[in-house]
């Protein structure tokens, strides 16, 4: 009796072990399974599909080596790479959303600019004339002005002023086109406020000139004169051959009054140019008739090119 227990429990224990045995064969051969090639080699496999221009597979080759090799050095530049086959692709949310996870989990790396860089390029595209919805263009903004102040040094921080000057003058182009809206329909309170934001957010575009003209239009029209004199006044200091000033100085002079930058005005303590406060001269040219120009409709920005390819596309970085 003694003896057929021990057999019995003999035979449950081999049993056991067989499983056991069975189990660690059949995880091993899932994990094979699921990891059937080295990181190494899936980077790789990914770098060809790009070459090939098959850019949608080959970021979400890319995300499978980070997705199952986690903790691999080909990882990480997989997730920056993975965002440029989407741009690539023209998979323009997906490339964002894979760009920022990289910005969010590796911040300060070497593929860092080149994902910023992704970033704002995708907004970029996404941008619209100065009449239509401008969100792209201030994310795009935001985006490439985070790459000038924490990669000043990098390749893409280099390409970024132009892009940067690209999107304050769309921004400030649709200012100017909701300015106008308003005061045609004698909105002046609504008008000034567009014009306002455009002579002290976008000093740096074209646009400032007709912004303080305008300015000036619609303090007269308010019957502020020393809110008009002012922004007169420094449209003649800073752009004295401007047509603008020519008729802001017209405007003026039919109720008898000169620009003068006053004390306290808002154009005096907003703007940052070199502003005297004394007047400027009067235009050369005799002042024609204080009629406003007709509405300018910017020409809407030609879409900007992606961003060039990484350096090196053939593994991870070093």
């Amino acid at each position: 009796m003694h003896r057929s227990v021990w057999l019995a429990l003999k035979g449950v224990l081999l049993l056991v072990t067989i499983a056991w045995l069975a189990g660690c064969a059949s995880s091993s051969d899932t994990s094979l399974a699921l990891n059937p090639d080295s990181p190494s080699k899936m980077f790789a496999d990914a770098d060809a599909l790009m070459s090939k221009g098959k850019y949608e597979d080959a970021a979400k080759k890319f995300e499978d080596v980070d997705r199952e090799h986690p903790y691999s050095p080909e990882a990480r530049r997989a997730i920056v790479m993975s965002a440029y086959a989407y741009f690539k692709g023209g998979k323009l949310p997906e490339a964002v959303a894979a760009a920022e996870r990289y910005t969010t989990m590796h911040p300060g790396t070497k593929e860092a600019p080149l994902a910023h860089h992704i970033i704002a390029s995708a907004y970029l595209e996404q941008m619209h004339g100065p009449n239509r919805d401008q969100d792209a263009t201030r994310k795009a903004l935001a985006e490439l002005k985070t790459l000038k102040s924490r990669y000043p040094d990098s390749k893409y921080a280099k390409d970024a002023d132009n892009r940067i000057r690209l999107c304050e003058d769309t921004l400030a182009a649709q200012e100017m086109e909701v300015g106008r809206y308003y005061q045609k329909r004698n909105n002046m309170i609504a008008a000034i406020n567009r014009y306002k934001t455009v002579v002290s957010d976008y000093q740096t575009t074209a646009h400032v000139e007709e912004a303080l003209y305008r300015l000036t239009v619609a303090y007269m029209s308010l019957g502020i004169a020393s809110e008009a004199q002012s922004a007169a006044a420094v449209l003649g200091h800073n752009f004295p051959n401007s047509r603008w000033y020519k008729d802001s100085y017209a405007v003026l002079k039919t109720q008898g009054l000169t620009p003068a930058l006053g004390e306290g005005t808002w154009a005096a303590q907003i703007w940052q140019g070199p502003v005297k406060p004394t007047a400027p001269p009067a235009p050369t040219w005799e002042p024609a008739a204080p009629t406003a120009p007709p509405a300018q409709t910017p020409t809407p920005p030609q879409s900007p090119s992606g961003p060039p390819p990484p350096s090196t596309l053939g593994g991870p970085a070093s």
